[in-house]
């Protein structure tokens, strides 16, 4: 089953349980999707890899919107972003821990050859797509900064 087929039957669900959270987070999704169908010069078809970037990016907005809501004292709206945060991040595959992204950055710095902070771009470049959807942007590049700040 596709993840789209998933998303569809997850919004189903949520409809019979009368979880308001997980339906607003999979429409969410659900809208995505149909947004990147339907855009112009966009593909007709949609694959897993694009709705998994999909929801890693309604992630991100979630948890950056909580933070806001946290900053302005609304702790009941940020309550309910982290929570459909969670129910969208159940689709994505098991972050690495910044031990394990490390690791991985010290083997393509090695793989690539960069030696000073001035090869970031190329070994940013192999580590977003060799770690795309096991972590997110901004840990990858302070990770890839810190160790080539080191060299």
């Amino acid at each position: 089953m596709s993840l789209e087929q998933q998303i569809q039957e997850a919004i189903k669900e949520a409809m019979k349980a009368k979880d308001a959270v997980a339906l607003s987070a999979n429409r969410a999704i659900k809208g995505e999707i149909l947004l990147f169908k339907t855009a112009e010069g966009g593909a007709k078809e949609v694959t897993d890899g694009d709705i998994l970037k999909m929801i890693q990016k309604l992630v991100k907005q979630r948890k950056e919107a909580a933070e806001q809501f946290v900053a302005g004292g609304r702790q009941d709206l940020a309550d309910n972003e982290l929570a459909e945060a969670a129910a969208l991040e159940k689709y994505l595959p098991k972050q690495l821990s910044p031990d394990e992204v490390k690791a991985k950055i010290q083997e393509i710095i090695a793989q690539v050859g960069a030696s000073s902070i001035r090869d970031m771009g190329k070994v940013m470049g192999v580590a977003n797509k060799a770690l795309a959807g096991l972590s997110d942007g901004r840990t990858i590049s302070g990770i890839v900064k810190e160790l080539l700040s080191q060299a």
